[in-house]
C-alpha cells in the first residue's frame, strides 16, 4: 500500500514538518514498474528563516539507496531545528520564572544572532521577558529590552510589544517612561490607550489618568471598553471625586458596560472609597454576574466606612449563600482588619481557622493580617507565635508586631524588636510606617534618648520629609517634654500644613505653655491657613488649662459662626472649658442642648460637677444617666465614687459598689482604687483594706490610695509599713506615693520619719520633690512646733512657695502663737491670693488667738469692704440614705429643739466626768457666757446629737465637717463617746478622728 503525503491542510509550518517526517520511502517494486519522473514535495527551510515547498526532480531509473539517505537526513534536520526553537523559548520562560532576567535577556540576544527563533517566537519571548521585568520591577533589563525592540525594524511598531513596554515601565514605577513610549507611537490602538491610562492609575497619578482618558474620548475614534472604564473609575476613587465617578458610571450605563463584572467591581470600590455605601450596595445587588472580587469589594466598602458588622455579615453570606464563593487572600486580608477593629477575638480566630483549612495561612499577606489582628485584640502571645514561625517576614510583618507592643506601651519590647529587625536582616530597613508605629510609645522623658536616635535614623534615610513622620516627631518630642526639639522639627519643615501646626499647637496646649498655643494659632492664621476642628479643640484645651474664660468664649463664638460647635469633639472640649473655668452650670446648658449625648459627654459632666465641689449634682446626673438607659462604664463609676467621697455618703457608696460588682466593673484597677478611696474617705478604712487585699493585681495607684487612706485616718505607722511592703515587692513609688507618705507622717507626728522619706525621694528614688511635697513637710514641721525649720525649708526650696505653703505655715504660727512670723507670712499670703476669704479668716484667727481684737476687727472690716464672706461652719450626717446638714447657729431645722435638748442632756453627763467648755475656741471678743452659747451651737455637736437620736444603739455615728474641728468640739466628742458607749467618727477638712471610750485616734495631735 502506498502512503504519500503531498500537502497538508494545516498552515502551521511546525505541523507541516511533522507530517513530512512520517512519509516513508516508496518500495523498490514501485520504482521498477514506473520509468517516469515523479515529483516529491518536501518542506525545507530557507536561509532567512522562511518555510517553502521545493520540487525534487529525480529520474526513477537513477533512484538509489543514497538518494533515500539524503532525504532522511533532510527530514531529520527539520525536526531537530523545531525542537531547538521550542527548547530556546522554554529556556527563556524558565529563566524569567526563576527571576534571572539578565540571563534571559542575554540568552534571547544569542538565540536571535544565531537565527534560532522565528519572528513569532522572538515576539513571544520578548513579551514574556517584558512581563517578568514588570513583575520583578527590573527596569534596567526592561530598558535594554526596549532598546532591542526599538532597534528592530521588524518589531519597533509591534502593537503587542509596545503595549507591554508601556505596562512594564508603569509596573516598575516609571509612568513617565510609559508616556514617552506612548507618545512616540505612530499609530495607537485602544490597547495602548488602555495601557497608558492603567499606567497612571497604577502609579496613583489619578489626574493624569483622567486627562489621558479625556483625550481618548475627545480626539480619537476609539471607544472605551471594559478594560478602560475600571481604570478610570479607580482614578475617580483615588481622587475621591464622587461627581466624576458618577459621570463615568453614567457613561458605562449608556455604553451597556455597567453589567460587566469588572466595571461593576470598580464601581463598588469607588463608591466605598467615597463613602457612599448605599450606592455600592445598589451596584452590587444589580450585578447580573458577581465574582469573588465583587464580594471582596463590598466587604471592603463596608469595612472602610466603619460598618464592621455589615462587613462581616457580607463575608458570612459569601461563604454560605447561594453563590458560595471560596475566600482568597484578598478576602481574608479584608475581613481580618474588621475583627481587629471590633477587637472580636472569637471572629478573628474563626477566620484564622478558615485560613488554615484553605491553606492560606502561610501566605505572607494573610500571616501579616493575622499578626495585626491578634495584636490589636491584645493577644500578643498569639501574634508573637505567628510572627516567630514566619520564615518570609517582610517589613509589614515587623511593623505589625512592633505596632502591637507599642499600643500596649511596652517600651522595652518595642525597641527590642526594632533593633532585632535591623540586625537579623541587613536588607530590612525601617520605613515610614515603622517610625509611625514606634513613636507613640515615646511617652516619658526617659525615652528621649531613644527618640533622638529614631529621629537621626529618619534624617539619614530621608524619612523626615514625610509629613506624617515629621508631625509624629513633633508630637513625640512634646510628650517627652522636649518642646524646643518639637519646634526645631517644625521650623525645618519645608511645607507646613494645618496638621503640622496642630501637632505643635497641641503639644504646647497639653504641656507647660498653653499661652504659646494661642500665639501659634495667630501665626498659623497669618500664614493663610484656616483652623480645623482639631485646632479649635487644642485651643479650647489651652484655655481650659489657663482657666481663661474670656479667650475660651471667643473661640466658642468662632466655632458657632463656622459651624464647628456641632462636632462631638468640639462639644466635649467646650464642656471641659466651662467646667475647668468653674462654670459647671454653663456646661450643663451646653450639655442639655446637645442633639446626641455621647457617653464621654456624660462622663465629662459628672466629673465636672465632682471636681467643682458639687457632689450632689454629680450623683443626680448619674441617676439621670441610668434612667435614660445609658450604661455607665469605668470612668462614670470613678467620678461618682469621688462624689460619694466628698459627701462621705457611705450608704450611697456601698450601693454604687454593688452596682459596679453586678456590672463586672470592679476588675478594672482604677474602679477598685476609687472604691478603696471612697471607703477610706467614708471612714471605713477596714473595708478599704479588705478590698485592697482582694485585688488580683496591685499597681502603684492602688498602693497610693491605701497608703493615703491610712494617712488621713492618722494611722501613720500602718501607712509606712504598707510603703515598705510595696518596695519589697519591687514596685517603684511615684510622686503621689510620697505625697501620701508625707501626709501620713504629718498627721501622726512622725517628723523624723517624714524627713527621712523626703530625703529619699531624690537621693534614692530619683523623684524631684514638687510643691505639694514641700507643703506636706512644712505642715509636718509646723504642727510639731519646728517653725524655724519649716521657714528654712521654704527659703532653700528651688522654686517659689505657693499660697498652700504660706497658708500651712500661717496655721502653724496661729497654733503655736508665733505672732511676729505670722504677720510676715500673712503679708506673703495676701500678695498671692488677695481675694480668697479663707486667708483673711486665718489672719483674723492669728490675731484673735493673741488677743489682738483691734487687728481682728481691721481684718474683718477689710473682708467686708472687698465683699468677701467667710464660709459658715457646716456638718452633715447620713441617716437612712438621706444626708442631713447642720449650720452653726441654724435655727430653721424642725428637729432643732429636740436636737438641742439632746445636747443639753449630753452636756450634763459629760460635765459630770470632767468636760469644761473651751471658750478659747471662740475667736470673738465676747463675754464668757456668750462664748459658751456659741459653743453649744457648733454644727458638729448638733450633728452628733442628731445621730444619737436617729441611729440604733451600737452603730457608729459618722459626722463630716467642712472646716477644721475646734478644740472644744474635739474634747466634747471624746467625753460623749465614753458616756454613750458609742463610736463617733468625725471627718473634718484635714483628717479623720475616731472617738472611742473617751480617746481620739489622733492622740490630740491635729
Amino acid at each position: 500500500m502506498i502512503h504519500l503525503v503531498l500537502k497538508t491542510s494545516s498552515g502551521d509550518p511546525r505541523q507541516q514538518l511533522n507530517m513530512a517526517a512520517v512519509v516513508p520511502a516508496p518500495p523498490l517494486s514501485w520504482r521498477s514498474h514506473h520509468s517516469r519522473t515523479t515529483v516529491f514535495y518536501r518542506i525545507t527551510r530557507k536561509s532567512k528563516n522562511k518555510y517553502s515547498l521545493h520540487s525534487i526532480f529525480t529520474p526513477i531509473a537513477s533512484l538509489s539507496l543514497s538518494a533515500q539517505t539524503r532525504q532522511t537526513k533532510s527530514l531529520s534536520f527539520a525536526n531537530s531545528s523545531t525542537n531547538r526553537q521550542f527548547s530556546s523559548l522554554h529556556e527563556i520562560k524558565k529563566l524569567c520564572e526563576s527571576g534571572n532576567l539578565k540571563e534571559a535577556l542575554d540568552f534571547l540576544q544569542r538565540e536571535s544572532d544565531d537565527v534560532v527563533l522565528d519572528s513569532a517566537q522572538r515576539s513571544e519571548a520578548m513579551g514574556v521577558l517584558l512581563q517578568a521585568c514588570g513583575q520583578r520591577k527590573d527596569i534596567e533589563v526592561g530598558r535594554r529590552l526596549h532598546e532591542m525592540v526599538s532597534a528592530s525594524t521588524q518589531f519597533c511598531n509591534d502593537f503587542v510589544l509596545n503595549t507591554r513596554i508601556i505596562t512594564m515601565y508603569s509596573m516598575c514605577g516609571s509612568p513617565s517612561d510609559s508616556r514617552m513610549v506612548f507618545d512616540k507611537l505612530r499609530r495607537k490602538n485602544l490597547f495602548q490607550w488602555n495601557a497608558i491610562v492603567s499606567a497612571y492609575t497604577r502609579n496613583e497619578l489619578f489626574e493624569d489618568a483622567m486627562s489621558i482618558f479625556s483625550e481618548l474620548i475627545s480626539v480619537t475614534e476609539h471607544k472605551p471598553d471594559n478594560f478602560t472604564l475600571p481604570c478610570v473609575i479607580k482614578a475617580c476613587a483615588g481622587l475621591l471625586d464622587l461627581g466624576l465617578g458618577q459621570i463615568i458610571h453614567g457613561m458605562a450605563t449608556k455604553m451597556d458596560l455597567v453589567s460587566d463584572v469588572f466595571v461593576g467591581n470598580a464601581l463598588i470600590a469607588m463608591y466605598g472609597k467615597c463613602g457612599l455605601v448605599e450606592e455600592a450596595v445598589k451596584v452590587f445587588e444589580h450585578m447580573p454576574e458577581r465574582n469573588l472580587v465583587s464580594w471582596n469589594s463590598i466587604i471592603c466598602g463596608f469595612s472602610e466606612n466603619g460598618f464592621l458588622q455589615e462587613s462581616f455579615n457580607a463575608f458570612r453570606e459569601m461563604l454560605v449563600g447561594e453563590e458560595s464563593f471560596v475566600p482568597d487572600v484578598a478576602t481574608l486580608v479584608t475581613v481580618l482588619p474588621v475583627c481587629a477593629g471590633e477587637e472580636d477575638i472569637e471572629k478573628g480566630m474563626a477566620v484564622h481557622g478558615l485560613a488554615v483549612k484553605l491553606g492560606l495561612n502561610e501566605e505572607l499577606m494573610v500571616n501579616n493580617s493575622l499578626i495585626d489582628m491578634y495584636s490589636k485584640c491584645r493577644f500578643l502571645s498569639e501574634a508573637q507565635l505567628l510572627f516567630d514561625k514566619n520564615d518570609k517576614k517582610n517589613i509589614v510583618s515587623w511593623n505589625s508586631m512592633i505596632g502591637g507592643y507599642a499600643r500596649e506601651e511596652d517600651v522595652c519590647r518595642t525597641f527590642y524588636l526594632l533593633q532585632k529587625m535591623q540586625t537579623e536582616d541587613a536588607k530590612m530597613k525601617a520605613d515610614e510606617f515603622t517610625i509611625l508605629n514606634v513613636l507613640p510609645v515615646c511617652l516619658e522623658r526617659s525615652e528621649l534618648q531613644s527618640l533622638k536616635e529614631l529621629h537621626g535614623y529618619s534624617w539619614r534615610h530621608g524619612l523626615q520629609s514625610n509629613e506624617l513622620v515629621a508631625n509624629a516627631f513633633i508630637a513625640a518630642y512634646t510628650r517627652c517634654g522636649a518642646l524646643c526639639s518639637s519646634e526645631r522639627v517644625f521650623d525645618l519643615m519645608d511645607t507646613k500644613t494645618v496638621s503640622s501646626w496642630n501637632a505643635l499647637l497641641c503639644g504646647y496646649a497639653q504641656n507647660s505653655d498653653p499661652r504659646k498655643a494661642l500665639d501659634l494659632y495667630l501665626q498659623m492664621t497669618d500664614s493663610g491657613l484656616d483652623p480645623d476642628w482639631f485646632t479649635i479643640g487644642s485651643l479650647l484645651l489651652a484655655c481650659s488649662r489657663m482657666k481663661s474664660l474670656h479667650y475660651g468664649e471667643e473661640i466658642h463664638g468662632f466655632a458657632l459662626r463656622n459651624g464647628l460647635a456641632v462636632d462631638p469633639f468640639i462639644g466635649i472640649s467646650l464642656l471641659s472649658l466651662y467646667i475647668c473655668c468653674g462654670k459647671p452650670f454653663a456646661a450643663q446648658v451646653l450639655f442639655d442642648g446637645m442633639e446626641h449625648r455621647s457617653l464621654v459627654s456624660w462622663n465629662v459632666m459628672i466629673a465636672g460637677y465632682s471636681q467643682n465641689g458639687l457632689p450632689d449634682e454629680a450623683i443626680n446626673l448619674f441617676r439621670q444617666m441610668l434612667s435614660d438607659g445609658i450604661q455607665p462604664y469605668e470612668i462614670a463609676i470613678m467620678c461618682v465614687c469621688g462624689a460619694c467621697s466628698q459627701l462621705s455618703a457611705l450608704r450611697l457608696g456601698k450601693e454604687l459598689h454593688c452596682f459596679a460588682l453586678k456590672a463586672h466593673l470592679t476588675e478594672d484597677i482604677f474602679v477598685s482604687s476609687s472604691i478603696i478611696d471612697m471607703y477610706a474617705k467614708g471612714g471605713c478604712i477596714g473595708l478599704s483594706q479588705r478590698i485592697f487585699d482582694r485585688l488580683r493585681e496591685k499597681d502603684v495607684a492602688s498602693w497610693n490610695v491605701i497608703i493615703a487612706g491610712y494617712g488621713i485616718h492618722g494611722r501613720g505607722k500602718e501607712a509606712l509599713e504598707l510603703f515598705e511592703k510595696m518596695l519589697r515587692l519591687g514596685l517603684k513609688p511615684d510622686d503621689f506615693t510620697f505625697t501620701g507618705i508625707l501626709m501620713a507622717c504629718s498627721h501622726a507626728g512622725l517628723v523624723e520619719d517624714g524627713l527621712e522619706y523626703f530625703n529619699q525621694m531624690l537621693n534614692l528614688h530619683n523623684i524631684e520633690p514638687k510643691l505639694e511635697h514641700y507643703t506636706c513637710v512644712v505642715d509636718m514641721l509646723g504642727r510639731a512646733g519646728r517653725i524655724d525649720d519649716a521657714l528654712r525649708l521654704i527659703e532653700e526650696m528651688p522654686g517659689d512657695p505657693d499660697s498652700r505653703i504660706w497658708s500651712s505655715l500661717l496655721s502653724s504660727c496661729r497654733i503655736h502663737g508665733n505672732l511676729g512670723l505670722g504677720e510676715k507670712v500673712a503679708n506673703k499670703l495676701l500678695e498671692l491670693e488677695p481675694e480668697k476669704p479663707e486667708n483673711y479668716v486665718l489672719i483674723s484667727n492669728l490675731f484673735a488667738g493673741s488677743g489682738k481684737w483691734d487687728d481682728v476687727r481691721r481684718v474683718r472690716g477689710r473682708m467686708k469692704d472687698i465683699g468677701l464672706q467667710k464660709d459658715a461652719g457646716c456638718s452633715w450626717i447620713e441617716v437612712g440614705g438621706k444626708v442631713h446638714n447642720f449650720l452653726i447657729g441654724d435655727e430653721m431645722l424642725p428637729e432643732l429643739e429636740e436636737v438641742r435638748e439632746t445636747w443639753r442632756r449630753l452636756e450634763v453627763k459629760i460635765s459630770s466626768i470632767g468636760y469644761t467648755p473651751d471658750t478659747g475656741s471662740v475667736l470673738h471678743d465676747l463675754e464668757e457666757e456668750d462664748k459658751i452659747g456659741i459653743l453649744r451651737g457648733h454644727s458638729e455637736k448638733l450633728a452628733i446629737s442628731f445621730g444619737l437620736l436617729n441611729t440604733a444603739k451600737g452603730l457608729p455615728v459618722r459626722v463630716y465637717k467642712n472646716l477644721r474641728i475646734c478644740g472644744d468640739c474635739h474634747n466634747a466628742a471624746k467625753f460623749i463617746s465614753k458616756v454613750v458607749n458609742r463610736d463617733i467618727v468625725v471627718r473634718d477638712n484635714k483628717r479623720f478622728h475616731h472617738f472611742r471610750d473617751g480617746i481620739c485616734s489622733c492622740g490630740d495631735y491635729w
